[in-house]
């Protein structure tokens, strides 16, 4: 596979960007958050009038072969039988999708179900879902490469139809639980980040249920160890729509897209992808901070602030989906809010 080959944005317009938020016709800082999201759109834009061209979210689907072994509340048919939801437009990120005038597609990039040729549906399967990780690693190094670089592809197909904002989703059942681990092998100890603190109740599970899937964890890193390499993670623990997501982040980056990022198992793979090209950073947004206790941690290390807090842990993208207004917001202001001189009003004390 190709190295990711992601250039930092240029800084060189960073000091002409903050003068033009600075006068515009509002106290110093006073639109807050909007303000340096703001400047971080123009410099990935490297523009003064920068524009967001049909935003667009890609929801990433796949089967993990631990999930049989208890660690979600929900059977495995869910996967498959949520993507056929979000086929026929039901789910929660179609209406916020609509509501939003988002595009969005839904990749298959492992999920234990045939769907045949379907409209919004894009057929990258590895296989009809990964190993069990309890057993033996969860894919090979082969078929992670294979899932990164598919989902590079997607995000340059994107970027080549005119999209320059993508926001990305998943849905797997099991997947909370892969990253709950994920987290744990790739976040220092200095955050917090034992086993304990990052395995949340995924899709509910009650406390007799959170106890047993914390101890199959446990017994998954008896397995496997604790890797510290975003492509060794991904073949002990990770789900192939996890590293297809990873590959999407990295490749989104390569064609300077700014990326929404959504809760827990999105920002699991923005750490997969970090660790395997930290510049990728500089074009993310984060769209919220999820009730799962490993997105705290999550965001911790990577030091960032995400937009929204709604206590959300449906994921499918919908934070991303949710946070789109605010994006929108902050280039709205940059390009139509009239500075002091253009509006005549005074800057003097």
């Amino acid at each position: 596979m190709t190295p990711f080959a992601i250039a930092p944005p240029d800084t060189l317009l960073a000091a002409a960007l903050q003068d033009k938020i600075d006068r515009k016709t509002k106290p110093l800082g006073a639109l807050g958050r909007l303000e340096p999201l703001a400047h971080q759109i123009g410099l990935i834009q490297q523009t003064l009038t920068p524009a967001l061209q049909q935003p667009h979210i890609v929801v990433f689907a796949g089967d993990h072969g631990a999930a049989r072994a208890g660690v979600s509340a929900y059977p495995q048919d869910v996967t498959w039988q949520m993507v056929e939801n979000f086929l026929a437009g039901g789910a929660a990120i179609n209406v916020f999708s609509r509501q939003m005038g988002l595009g969005l597609t839904v990749v298959d990039a492992g999920v234990n179900h045939d769907f045949g040729r379907r409209g919004g549906l894009i057929d990258a399967k590895i296989a009809p879902g990964t190993a069990n990780y309890l057993q033996q690693p969860a894919m090979t190094a082969a078929q992670r490469d294979a899932a990164l670089q598919r989902g590079r592809e997607i995000a340059h197909a994107l970027a080549g139809n005119g999209c320059n904002c993508v926001g990305f989703g998943e849905m797997g059942i099991g997947n909370t639980a892969s990253a709950s681990l994920i987290t744990h092998c790739l976040v220092g100890a200095e955050h917090d980040a034992d086993l304990y603190t990052v395995t949340g109740r995924g899709t509910g599970l009650d406390d007799a249920g959170l106890f047993h899937k914390r101890t199959l964890l446990a017994q998954a890193l008896e397995r496997g160890g604790r890797p510290r390499s975003g492509l060794d993670v991904l073949v002990e623990y990770g789900g192939f729509e996890i590293a297809m997501m990873a590959g999407a982040m990295l490749g989104a980056a390569e064609k300077r897209m700014l990326i929404l990022v959504d809760g827990f198992i999105v920002t699991a793979a923005l750490l997969v992808a970090h660790a395997i090209q930290p510049k990728v950073l500089a074009y993310c947004v984060f769209a919220h901070r999820s009730q799962e206790p490993g997105h705290r941690v999550q965001l911790d290390h990577l030091d960032v602030e995400p937009l929204m807090e709604l206590d959300l842990r449906l994921g499918e993208g919908t934070g991303a989906a949710l946070a789109l207004p605010l994006v929108q917001a902050a280039v709205n202001f940059l390009n139509e809010m009239a500075s002091f001189e253009s509006a005549g009003v005074s800057t003097q004390t």
